[in-house]
């Protein structure tokens, strides 16, 4: 969910989250492979024409890349059809058309904004700078620290929040050079193809202070409009961009796309920044009047004014229909968000559905139609899946905080589904600790259900007070309102990571003062903040923990885990080089793999190496790279290896996290040292093996380098190693 978070970063001139974090964020069977390919199968190509300077490989002149927020493949109710179920139009197109990975994963700390910029560059946090979720904090020089928002323009320098004294300037996007990381547009518009986006995250804007005065400038007519009127500013700027290529008539009028730390350079290049009326996105691909949703309605805010139509929770409608519009306009490349179905959305009120109640019904309903539109518009446009690649996903599952459905065997469809208890636990961390353990230590966290500790001072690892304050963190008590008819005790606590935990995780970037000292992974249920004080939860009984404990009902699904149901999710791929494999769980996936097999599929490079890998199991042969078709076998082997030792969520980044990990931060001194000794240990020898094997798939799959097969085994062989080294 990203909607309240940016509501205050749209309306601020740097960006000012208002609300607390609170606010901000919040059966899988695998069917018989159906295995063949699209080859030969080439549907009109005519209706909407593509520039004809846009070129990309295996027949495929067009990319729609969706990512859902928290839309569900799999059942959160064994009665209650998932969201996909009701989603028939997309489920069976995706299944009965090309594959639908159901073995695929989030990266960690699993948020939309971390999930969506892993999608776009295929690497994880510490190589963009945003490991952490939604928002995330940076220490000051006197140990103090500031928030600062993940959702900003991809050159802007940091977005923090507005009223501090800002005390970090490094790039928002800072890559492991400490450079703006390259932009995900940039191999498409060298390639001569244009590229739109509709409320994906970075790469329009995100709000309309920090991010306008980067790309228009300071005093601009835009920055003024911003001061002026920031209710239209919002729907003029936010939320839409088209980058495009070099010469492009529909950038014509558009401002230039600076992107200084570009490798191999990027000059020539411009954009259109906003829907706004004029020289903006509308008038070149909609020119006789506003862009409107795929039921025929005007995109527009609450107030009337078209353009962007809210704080970045689109409908399908709406996110479908400016897709279209782009599309038929001849933008070839174009990405879209979508928000969940879970929350309201509909009525304009606050709150939250539990699975199979009406509201969530009714809007999955309507997400259902909005894809059966789309399609069948796209159809009539010449766009299908025989000359364009759909790539669709979500960019996290949820954990469901409520009690049992009434009446028990409801299904939503026919018997819709009612809660009695349902809300995330709310709970203040400065107050929980000082009330179970009397401890006043300051910090400051990114509030979550896996917050991360920003200790005052930034001590070091083995200082005292940091020692102290995890072991605490490993021991707390929670009071879970809605465990069971009266609630109950159980560990707040699953799991720790200190930074060489995170280290393992790609969780620590290249700018030492977004890294937090430790990290507390809770139960599910709770949702954690930290207030500006330490102090009793119940003054009257200085042992009455469980008051610290309010269950929030405008909240019910929880993210930013580690639990399979929060970090399992889904990724589906249809079109020329896509096989049919339609439920297909064989592989581990996660959202690093997306950019290297889109990259493959179309023929483009990136100018860095990704830590995903090309998914070329549900490659034909003719759009799978020959050196990648030669060693199939062993190089699938050597993928999944390597997926099980470098993903956040494979066995290693797993297995680690949960134990030795957790065990090290609520331990001993004598058991941290240790532990930590071999964490430390564990990672060396993990990079250097990982480095070896994705060097070997990158060369396959963007060199056409064959492969040194005895080498590839021995790498495998290390591997297995190594995670059977682990305690």
């Amino acid at each position: 969910m990203r909607g309240i978070v940016c509501f205050a970063a749209a309306a601020s001139l740097t960006v000012s989250l208002g609300q607390p974090a609170s606010a901000a964020e919040h059966g899988d069977a695998t069917s018989a492979a159906r295995v063949s390919s699209d080859e030969g199968e080439r549907e009109g190509s005519g209706g909407s024409e593509r520039p004809k300077h846009c070129g990309l490989d295996n027949g495929i002149e067009h990319i729609v890349h969706i990512q859902f927020d928290n839309v569900h493949f799999r059942r959160d109710n064994p009665n209650v059809p998932s969201d996909l179920e009701q989603m028939p139009n997309l489920l069976n197109f995706l299944e009965d058309k090309g594959t639908l990975f159901t073995s695929h994963y989030t990266p960690l700390i699993s948020h939309t904004a971390v999930d969506i910029l892993t999608a776009l560059t295929g690497v994880y946090g510490d190589k963009f700078g945003i490991p952490i979720g939604n928002s995330l904090r940076y220490f000051n020089p006197d140990g103090t620290t500031n928030g600062m928002s993940s959702f900003a323009y991809w050159t802007d320098p940091v977005a923090a929040f507005s009223g501090q004294t800002v005390t970090d300037t490094t790039p928002q996007m800072i890559d492991q050079r400490g450079k703006t990381h390259p932009a995900p547009w940039v191999p498409f518009t060298r390639a001569g193809c244009d590229v739109g986006a509709f409320s994906v995250a970075n790469i329009e804007f995100e709000n309309i202070g920090l991010d306008i005065t980067t790309v228009f400038g300071a005093g601009s007519p835009e920055d003024k409009e911003a001061q002026s009127d920031p209710t239209k500013a919002q729907a003029d700027f936010l939320g839409i961009a088209i980058h495009c290529a070099q010469n492009s008539a529909l950038c014509a009028s558009g401002k230039p796309d600076l992107l200084l730390d570009e490798p191999r350079g990027y000059t020539g290049f411009k954009a259109l920044f906003g829907n706004k009326y004029v020289k903006y996105v509308q008038p070149q691909i909609s020119p006789k009047g506003p862009v409107t949703d795929i039921d025929g309605n005007v995109i527009q805010d609450s107030k009337g004014n078209p353009g962007f139509p809210n704080l970045f929770n689109p409908s399908a409608a709406q996110t479908l229909g400016y897709l279209a519009t782009m599309l038929e306009a001849g933008v070839p490349v174009v990405y879209g968000y979508i928000a969940d179905a879970h929350d309201n959305h509909f009525t304009g009120q606050s709150g939250t559905f539990g699975p199979g109640e009406a509201g969530y019904v009714e809007q999955l309903a309507a997400y259902n139609s909005a894809f059966g539109r789309f399609f069948d518009r796209l159809k009539k446009d010449g766009i299908t899946k025989g000359n364009t690649l759909f790539v669709l996903t979500a960019d996290e599952n949820d954990h469901f905080v409520g009690g049992p459905p009434s009446p028990a065997d409801c299904d939503g469809i026919e018997v819709p589904c009612t809660y009695a208890k349902k809300g995330e636990i709310n709970a203040d961390l400065r107050k929980m600790i000082f009330t179970e353990f009397g401890d006043v230590t300051p910090f400051a966290v990114h509030s979550d259900d896996a917050p991360t500790f920003y200790i005052e001072g930034n001590p070091a690892q083995t200082a005292a007070i940091t020692r102290t304050l995890e072991r605490e963190a490993g021991e707390l008590l929670g009071f879970d309102i809605v465990d069971g008819p009266n609630g109950s005790t159980n560990q707040v606590t699953q799991a720790l990571a200190d930074q060489a935990e995170q280290d393992l995780l790609h969780m620590i970037s290249h700018d030492p003062k977004r890294t937090p000292n430790f990290i507390l992974f809770a139960n599910p249920d709770y949702f954690l903040s930290a207030g500006t004080k330490a102090a009793l939860c119940n003054t009257t009984d200085p042992s009455d923990f469980k008051r610290c404990f309010v269950e929030n009902s405008g909240f019910a699904w929880n993210h930013g885990d580690f639990q399979k149901e929060i970090t399992k999710t889904w990724l589906g791929m249809v079109g020329p080089g896509v096989l049919k494999r339609g439920t297909f769980g064989e592989i581990f996936s996660d959202h690093t793999d997306i950019r290297p097999t889109v990259l493959s599929l179309v023929g483009l490079k990136d100018d860095y190496a990704h830590d995903g890998r090309v998914l070329f199991e549900a490659l034909a042969d003719h759009a799978t790279p020959r050196a990648l078709r030669a060693h199939r076998d062993t190089l699938s082997a050597l993928a999944d290896a390597y997926k099980k030792i470098n993903a956040p969520l494979g066995e290693l980044g797993f297995t680690t996290l949960t134990g030795i990990s957790t065990t090290a931060l609520k331990g001993s001194e004598a058991i941290y040292n240790s532990l930590e000794a071999q964490i430390k240990t564990i990672t060396k020898r993990r990079n250097d093996i990982a480095a070896k094997m994705i060097e070997m798939l990158e060369n396959a799959a963007f060199e056409d380098q064959p492969i040194n097969q005895a080498k590839a085994v021995q790498l495998i062989d290390q591997a297995f190693d190594l995670l059977d080294s682990i305690p």
